[in-house]
């Protein structure tokens, strides 16, 4: 299948979860809590979800399926090429009222992404890669910043990440922020708005999965917390954190990541 094609199908579904969201945002959509203290899910989180398993999965027949909101099956292991989506990513975000939450889409072939698609409907910001072509936002090029150093740089972290038992030395003199979407936070570093973001616990893959994609077309690199390329549809959906950056500015801030002692 060209990449141009699925691209389109995922813009289209994108979309499509916008409008979706939009209905039920500020409307005070019904809210539960995930079991084993994984957070909220909202009516909304769900419709988009199934939604997008019944348009992308017609659409492509072939292909396997990960999202957040459908209970795994081992079944996409098998499959060449797999859909990994997030219908609400910043779920805490969007039950309070905030814009910047996202929907992520992607679709790996053997591991890496091929396909990768966020959209921030309230502000109606559509960040696309394919892996043949340039990441764009609303259909022009994107490119990170070029900052070389982490003296000032702005860094998307939560508060934890900065904790000194997490870095060599004192931690980096750099400007934090914060955006409730991890994927989103990877756009607004392809977009070159901030100039990396940083997470060291462990990412599910769905979170990451499209913005790892837009950040590299970009001229990025994103890695995991041991500098090790991010690997997808894994039995075990999750990479050991997430860091993103220009290419030079991500050598520094990998420098100064403290690695935990071996086991």
């Amino acid at each position: 299948m060209p990449a141009t094609d699925d691209l389109k199908l995922l813009i289209d579904a994108a979309q499509a979860s916008g409008d979706i969201a939009r209905k039920y945002f500020n409307a005070s959509p019904e809210v539960w809590d995930k079991a084993g203290n994984a957070g909220p899910v909202t009516e909304a989180d769900l419709a988009i979800d199934d939604m997008l398993r019944t348009d992308l999965l017609a659409a492509r027949a072939t292909y396997g399926w990960l999202s957040e909101e459908t209970e795994d099956d081992s079944a996409r292991l098998s499959r060449d090429r797999v859909f990994i989506v997030d219908p609400i990513d910043g779920t805490r975000a969007f039950i309070a009222g905030e814009r910047h939450f996202s929907h992520s889409l992607a679709i790996a072939e053997n591991g890496r992404i091929t396909t990768a698609v966020v959209y921030v409907p309230m502000m109606d910001l559509l960040f696309a890669a394919t892996e043949s072509g340039h990441a764009t936002l609303n259909g022009e090029d994107i490119v990170t910043s070029s900052r070389p150093d982490l003296d000032g740089a702005t860094v998307l972290a939560t508060k934890p990440n900065m904790r000194p038992e997490h870095w060599i030395g004192d931690v980096p003199p750099v400007q934090r922020k914060f955006r409730p979407s991890l994927a989103y936070r990877l756009c607004l570093v392809a977009q070159g708005r901030y100039d990396a973001m940083l997470t060291l616990r462990d990412c599910w893959e769905w979170d990451i999965a499209a913005g790892d994609l837009i950040v590299r077309q970009a001229g990025g690199t994103v890695t995991d917390r041991h500098d090790s390329p991010l690997a997808f549809n894994n039995p075990h959906p999750k990479t050991k954190g997430c860091h993103a950056a220009g290419p030079i500015l991500h050598k520094a801030l990998q420098a100064r990541i403290r690695q935990p002692e071996p086991q």
